[in-house]
């Protein structure tokens, strides 16, 4: 767990509500246009026990670091987590957060037109106007200094951040951020993680960038790792002060 969660800065849209909701290790910061911690504490709740229960008849699904056979039987949010870390080349735990950010997003739509879900640094989006979202990568001097810009005709989007150095999150790399924009949030969360286990040295950026040009749903890609940052893709970045 981050010691404090200052990543937790959505940089526009201060029009909507903030309300936060944890169950076990999900710990979700929401935004919407109206007070709906109680829908999403249920939504939660109710795709946390499809995705342990899956579990507890396939041990497998928690445990395996690479991709598991696609399983129709599956709920559908472990279809979407099978999908996604088959993409990635990943466990599908890796895209758990990416997942469960998303499902409960897309489901309270259905209450507020609009929604930002932000779960362990992995960013569910669904806007009327733009937004920046701030980068967090630890201790580099690029941390919180740099912003996306996310257009509301690209939404929803997925923004996803793994760290080898920050957080709790397994990762074989040691990059200080990797952000994958997608315009799903299992597959950002499991691309991210990809990424970042290739990441070792700043010589590993494009390696990195080959493996998100071949998935198609990726829009676009950050890497940081000290003072150095590689981009690629359509993203527009902005500077932050202050």
């Amino acid at each position: 767990m981050y010691l404090h969660r200052t990543y937790r800065n959505f940089n526009e849209n201060q029009r909507l509500i903030p309300f936060q909701v944890a169950i076990k290790e999900t710990d979700l910061y929401i935004k919407a246009r109206t007070q709906l911690k109680n829908r999403a504490y249920n939504l939660v709740g109710t795709f946390r026990n499809q995705i342990e229960e899956y579990i507890q008849a396939n041990p497998r699904f928690k445990e395996s670091l690479t991709p598991l056979p696609f399983d129709k039987f599956a709920p559908p949010i472990v279809k979407e987590m099978l999908k996604a870390s088959s993409q990635a080349g990943v466990g599908p735990m890796a895209s758990v957060a990416g997942a469960i950010a998303e499902w409960v997003g897309k489901s309270l739509l259905n209450y507020s037109p609009e929604i930002i879900i932000e779960n362990g640094g992995d960013i569910f989006a669904h806007t009327s106007e733009s937004i920046v979202i701030e980068l967090f990568a630890g201790t580099s001097p690029l941390s919180q200094r740099i912003g996306i810009r996310l257009l509301s005709s690209d939404m929803p989007l997925g923004i996803c951040t793994s760290s080898g150095t920050v957080g709790p999150s397994l990762s074989f790399g040691n990059a200080d951020a990797v952000t994958v924009i997608s315009s799903s949030t299992p597959l950002a969360d499991a691309v991210a993680t990809s990424i970042g286990n290739m990441i070792k040295t700043e010589s590993d950026f494009c390696l990195g960038f080959k493996t998100a040009e071949s998935i198609s749903q990726v829009k676009g890609v950050i890497i940081i790792r000290g003072e150095k940052m590689g981009v690629w893709g359509d993203l527009e970045l902005c500077k932050l002060t202050g």
